[in-house]
This record gives C-alpha cells, structure tokens and sequence, in this order.
C-alpha cells in the first residue's frame, strides 16, 4: 500500500497525514491486489478539498469532496470511495459467477449426471408404459362393439 500526500496551499501537518493514512488505509481491505493512492488536500477560498486516485491492479477510483472543514472533507472523500468499491466488486463477483455457471461440466460429473437421471427416469418410464398399455386396452375395448348373446352374427357368403 502507497500513499502520496499532497498539500496546496495548506501547511502539511503530521496529524493530517497519519488521518489520511488510517482512512484511505482502510479502503485497502476492500481490495484484492495493493493499492497506489495519491491524495491531494487544498484550500481555495476557505474551501478544503480532499481528492483522492486509488489504482489496483486494473481498478481505478477517483473521488472529490469539498466542504468547510478538512477532516470532513477526507471523511466524505473516503465513504465515497468505499461505495465504489463495493459497487465495483459486487459487478466483478456477479460477473464472474456467470462466467462459471457457464463453463462447461468435466466429464465425471456429467456421467454422474446422467446415471442418476437414468436411475430415477426408468421407473417412470415403467410407470407411463404401463398407463399407457391400460389406455390403449380400455380404448380399444370401448371401440369395438359388444355383441348380442342370442344373435348370430351375419356373414357374407
């Protein structure tokens, strides 16, 4: 982890760098590979502005806040920060679940796959023959005409 502080037109204090060192510092937990962060504090017209650069591995972040006060500045700058980077990384863990729900199976677990769905489709299979046959039969038997008990039947002949 890398911090650059710069100053303008502010007097570099100590305080100020190990504040800024803690908060961005935190920012790096966050993060799967070292970071470069380059801060820049200034004052303009009793406006403190605290923009900060972070850059991680192929990640870059950027924010700015200005507001009265310095130490509030670095606050919000940091909160900030800490959204991006939990926006980035909730995007790149969704992305890469999709890339592995769409990798192809090995082998071992498609054949495994397979034997299980054989064992369990047989006996419907079974089942739906069976219902089947019953059908045809009962269809059958309704379609063909039951005959008369004193009647011979009639042939042609």
């Amino acid at each position: 982890m890398n911090i650059n502080i710069t100053f303008r037109h502010l007097e570099p204090s100590e305080a100020i760098k190990k504040y800024v060192e803690r908060k961005v510092g935190r920012i790096q937990k966050f993060l799967r590979q070292p970071m470069t962060a380059k801060v820049t504090l200034s004052l303009d017209k009793l406006r403190h502005t605290a923009e900060v650069r972070i850059a991680s591995g192929g990640e870059r972040l950027e924010a700015s806040e200005t507001s009265e006060r310095l130490y509030a500045s670095i606050d919000m700058v940091v909160d900030k920060l800490e959204r991006q980077v939990r926006v980035s990384k909730g995007t790149t863990q969704a992305k890469e679940r999709r890339a592995a729900a769409r990798i192809a199976p090995s082998a071992e677990t498609t054949t495994a796959k397979k034997a299980a769905l054989k064992k369990t489709a047989t006996p419907k299979k079974a089942v739906a023959k069976k219902t089947a046959t019953a059908k045809k039969a009962a269809t059958k038997q309704a379609a063909t005409p039951k005959k008369a008990a004193g009647k011979p039947s009639s042939t042609k002949g």
